[in-house]
């Protein structure tokens, strides 16, 4: 049976653990019929041994996305490895401490910039490094965590993921001639590195467990790399700057 995918080539960013939404999107793309290569960064080593947990071997690449190096150096690595692209995952986000559980009055610019360099401009780096790859179009899928409100311990990589959104849409504006979409995942909470991250996230995962209409398990990623999936497939060749609620329905409660 074909796969969604079949015969695509996808760069995913962001594979740290089993736990990754970025690892169930490379086993999802995979199964429905990708090629996938990894990149990673502090630890390649690391992404490489949760790499053999996926169906298929992949390749993985060193990428620090706020290093302008590890960018030029990329196209050519991917074009080498897989001829060119299809599709990019990015699925990279962080934030100093001191810009997270509850210190937002008191954190210093120095720390919101470095929030905002690798979880909100780096979609542009990414993107614009693996263009050239994209000769036929693609597909850019990003991921966010609703930035329309205010969340308890979230702080400034909620300003962060506004500006991650407000990029996809001028992305998705400026490179729709190329017919490259540019498109977010907005994922529930999830058990994931990320998440164990920030101070007091049990009480930001919390709000899901009472005003889900669907019911959220917080240890299935699974949900959150299908919907990557779908978007990187030509199931929505029309659709760009556009947010996915992956969250089991809770962008939508009003109480």
């Amino acid at each position: 049976m074909s796969g969604i995918l079949d015969g695509k080539k996808i760069l995913i960013t962001g594979v740290l653990m089993e736990s990754s939404i970025a690892f169930h999107a490379a086993k999802v793309a995979q199964e429905q019929g990708a090629e996938v290569i990894l990149t990673a960064f502090p630890r390649p080593t690391l992404t490489e041994r949760i790499a053999k947990k996926l169906p298929k071997p992949a390749k993985v690449i060193e990428l620090d996305v706020t290093n302008q190096e590890h960018l030029d150096r990329l196209a050519g690595i991917v074009k080498e490895e897989l001829g060119g692209l299809d599709g990019v995952v990015h699925s990279i986000g962080f934030a100093p401490q001191d810009a997270l559980g509850g210190n937002f009055l008191n954190t210093p610019f120095e720390s919101v910039a470095t929030a905002m360099h690798v979880s909100a401009f780096s979609l542009k780096s990414l993107t614009m490094a693996c263009r050239p790859l994209m000769s036929d179009g693609g597909s850019v899928v990003g991921l966010t965590f609703d930035a329309q409100f205010a969340w308890p311990q979230y702080d400034w990589m909620g300003p962060a993921k506004a500006a991650l959104e407000a990029t996809s849409r001028y992305l998705g504006r400026d490179l729709g001639k190329d017919n490259i979409r540019c498109n977010l995942i907005s994922a529930g909470p999830l058990a994931s590195m990320a998440a164990k991250s920030i101070p007091g996230f049990t009480e930001l995962a919390d709000v899901w467990n009472t005003r889900s209409p669907l019911a959220w398990d917080m240890a299935d990623p699974e949900p959150a790399g299908r919907g990557i999936v779908a978007l990187l497939s030509d199931f929505f060749p029309k659709t760009t700057g556009e947010i996915i609620h992956v969250d089991g329905g809770v962008h939508m409660m009003g109480a």
